[in-house]
C-alpha cells in the first residue's frame, strides 16, 4: 500500500513537472509561427534594415517591450484592424485619426493627444523592414538585467586604474626619487669625510679637490650661469610665441553658455536618443542643422512639462499648456553655434556621416556624456589631414572596384589613396 502511494504521488509529480517544462519551453512561439500568423518576413537582411530604421526614426520614441513616449510595439500588428491600416498610420497618422478609425483615436486619447511624427517618405518596404524588426525582437522577449559589477565607488571592474591611485602613484615616485638623492649626498658627505681623514695621504691635486669650497655668489654671476638663464628665458619666450600662434583660430575647448539648458547627456546618453533624430540633416546635406521647436515638442508637448526650461521653449514658440494652443507672438531660439569652421573651409555631413559611416564622436567627442557641449577636437587643418591618413575605407562596394585594383598595396586603402589630401577637396 504504501509503495503504491509513492509511486502514485511520484507520477503526479512527474505529470505535473511534464507540464511544467512543456509550457516554459514550447510555450512561447517561434519566428517562424509568429510569422506565418503575421504575415511578417523573417529575412535577416530586412530585420537589420529595420534594425536601422528604427534606430534612426522610433528609438526617441519607442521601446520594444515596455511604454516610453509612446507605447510599447511588442504585437503592434495584433492591435490593428488591418495590416494596411498600420502602414497608413506609421506614414500618415493624422489621416488615419480623420477617418475614425476606432483604434487609432482609442490610442490618440490614451496618450494625451501626443500626435506621432509622419513617416510619409517611408516605403512600403521599408515599413515591413521596421515591422520585421519588431517582430524579431518581439519573440525574443525583453533582455534581462545583468549587473554591472562594479565596485563600490562607482568605478567598473574592468576599467582602469582610478585617476586617484595615479595621483598617488606619482606622490609615492617623488617620495622614492628624493630617497635616492637623500642617499647619494649622504654617500658623497661619507666618503669626503674619510678622503679628508685620510688627507696627509693624498697628493696635491686631490688635496686641492678635497678643500675645494663652492661659492654660491661668484657662480651665479659667471658667465656661463648667466648664458644658461638667458638661453632658458629666450627658449620659453620662442616657445609660447609659437603656441600662440599656432592656437589662433583654434577654439578647442569652448562651451558657450545656451539660452536653454539643454543636456545632451540625458538625451542622448541616459535616454538613447539618436542624433539624427534631433539634427536631421546630418543624413542628407551639408550641414547638420540646429534643431526646430517642433522636434523638441515631439516629446515635451507631454514630458517635463513643469521644467523652467522646457517653459523658455514654449515663451519661444508661444505655446500655452494650459489651451492646448499656439499664438501668434513666435520667436526663435537664439541657440549659440560651437562649432565653426572658417569660410575658406567646405566640410560636408552627409559625405563624412552617410556615405563615410563615421560617427558624431569621430569629431564631436563623447557628445552623450556631455551636460553642456563643448568643442572636443581641435578642426585643424592638420587634424583633418591626420584623419583622412588614417581614415580607412569600406570598399564593400562596386563603386571601388577599380581604384582597389589600381591601389596595389596589401595595406588598406585611406581616404588619402582616393585623392583626400587633394587642396580642392575642402578648398574651393
Amino acid at each position: 500500500m504504501y509503495i503504491r502511494q509513492k509511486l502514485s504521488l511520484t507520477l503526479f509529480a512527474l505529470f505535473f513537472t511534464g507540464i511544467f517544462f512543456s509550457s516554459s519551453v514550447f510555450g512561447q512561439a517561434t519566428l517562424e509561427e509568429v510569422s506565418a500568423a503575421s504575415g511578417i518576413p523573417t529575412d535577416q537582411a530586412l530585420i537589420d534594415e529595420g534594425k536601422g530604421l528604427f534606430s534612426a526614426n522610433c528609438y526617441s520614441c519607442h521601446r520594444i517591450h515596455s511604454d516610453w513616449t509612446g507605447p510599447g510595439l511588442a504585437n503592434v500588428w495584433e492591435r490593428w484592424e488591418s495590416q494596411e491600416t498600420l502602414y497608413e498610420w506609421i506614414k500618415n497618422n493624422g489621416a488615419v485619426l480623420a477617418s475614425g478609425d476606432a483604434y487609432a483615436n482609442e490610442l490618440y486619447e490614451a496618450w494625451n493627444g501626443s500626435v506621432m511624427t509622419n513617416f510619409a517618405w517611408l516605403e512600403d518596404n521599408q515599413v515591413t523592414a521596421l515591422l520585421a524588426y519588431i517582430q524579431d525582437e518581439t519573440v525574443k522577449g525583453p533582455e534581462e538585467v545583468v549587473a554591472d559589477g562594479g565596485g563600490g565607488d562607482g568605478t567598473s571592474s574592468e576599467s582602469g586604474v582610478p585617476s586617484q591611485y595615479i595621483n598617488l602613484i606619482l606622490i609615492g615616485l617623488l617620495v622614492v626619487l628624493a630617497l635616492i638623492l637623500g642617499v647619494l649626498v649622504l654617500i658623497v658627505t661619507v666618503l669626503r669625510r674619510y678622503i679628508i681623514a685620510k688627507k696627509e695621504d693624498l697628493d696635491e691635486e686631490d688635496q686641492e679637490i678635497v678643500n675645494e669650497r663652492v661659492d654660491l655668489p661668484a657662480g651665479l654671476r659667471s658667465p656661463q650661469f648667466l648664458f644658461i638663464v638667458v638661453f632658458i628665458f629666450a627658449a620659453v619666450v620662442a616657445k609660447s610665441a609659437i603656441d600662440g600662434l599656432y592656437s589662433i583660430g583654434v577654439q578647442q575647448g569652448y562651451q558657450p553658455k545656451q539660452p536653454i539648458a539643454f543636456s545632451h547627456a540625458l538625451h542622448a546618453g541616459q535616454y538613447e536618443i539618436e542624433c539624427q533624430y534631433c539634427h536631421t540633416g546630418v543624413m542628407e546635406s551639408k550641414s547638420a542643422n540646429i534643431p526646430s521647436a517642433n522636434i523638441c515638442m515631439n516629446c515635451h508637448i507631454n514630458v517635463a512639462t513643469g521644467s523652467p526650461e522646457i517653459a523658455k521653449i514654449y515663451k519661444a514658440i508661444d505655446w500655452d499648456p494650459d489651451t492646448q494652443t499656439y499664438g501668434e507672438n513666435q520667436q526663435p531660439i537664439e541657440w549659440v553655434r560651437v562649432h565653426n569652421l572658417p569660410d575658406l573651409s567646405y566640410f560636408n555631413h552627409a559625405q563624412h556621416v552617410n556615405v563615410g559611416g563615421q560617427e558624431c564622436q569621430t569629431c564631436h567627442g563623447p557628445i552623450e556624456t556631455m551636460e553642456v557641449v563643448y568643442q572636443h577636437s581641435q578642426l585643424t587643418m592638420g587634424w583633418c589631414i591626420n584623419c583622412h591618413r588614417e581614415t580607412e575605407i569600406n570598399t564593400d562596394n562596386a563603386y571601388y572596384d577599380k581604384l582597389v585594383k589600381l591601389h596595389e598595396s596589401d595595406d588598406p586603402m585611406v581616404v588619402e589613396d582616393i585623392g583626400g589630401l587633394e587642396c580642392s577637396k575642402c578648398h574651393y
